[in-house]
């Protein structure tokens, strides 16, 4: 088994049982409040409408909006590491098979890896600021996932072309 491989099964298999802990921890210590919250805040947006108390249905539902961008990025993270997670063991066990020496795919896995890990925690990291640091992570992370990916396309291209 080469570098590339090692770096990607074994990197893989650390970021699922990160993604899955991740998973663990906020099914049972967060989303049950977090449902609770948006739940409340819904029915009490509906409510002041009814009784005609714009502004606080508005505050309401402000609150509403921001705890559900809150839910989805926490409940998407979890998914999106593990995801990644087994982008990387799959990838791993045929990586030796791209059209590239050794120290190019190590440099590829090593950005697919490092992209894998930076893309969801800028995501989860928003829930904390919505700045321009955690987008500007995710952003980094989600281009260098692309960029690997279409290395690793262009690796399968030129091997087929042989």
């Amino acid at each position: 088994m080469t570098r590339s491989q090692k770096l990607l099964i074994a990197s893989g298999l650390a970021l699922a049982i990160w993604g899955m802990a991740y998973g663990l921890y906020y099914a049972l210590f967060d989303e049950h409040q977090t449902l609770d919250r948006m739940g409340a805040s819904l029915a009490t947006s509906f409510a002041r409408a009814a009784e005609r108390k714009m502004p606080e249905a508005r505050a309401a539902l402000q609150t509403y909006a921001e705890t559900k961008f809150e839910y989805v990025r926490e409940v998407d993270v979890h998914s999106h590491w593990i995801g990644l997670a087994m982008l990387l063991i799959v990838l791993g066990v045929v990586f030796d098979h791209l059209a590239f020496e050794e120290r190019h795919r190590v440099v590829v896995a090593l950005g697919l890896v490092v992209g894998s890990i930076v893309f969801p925690l800028g995501v989860i990291l928003q829930t904390v600021s919505r700045g321009l640091g955690p987008q500007a992570l995710a952003v980094i992370g989600s281009a260098l996932v692309i960029l690997s990916l279409a290395a690793i396309t262009l690796g399968w291209a030129r091997r087929g072309a042989r």
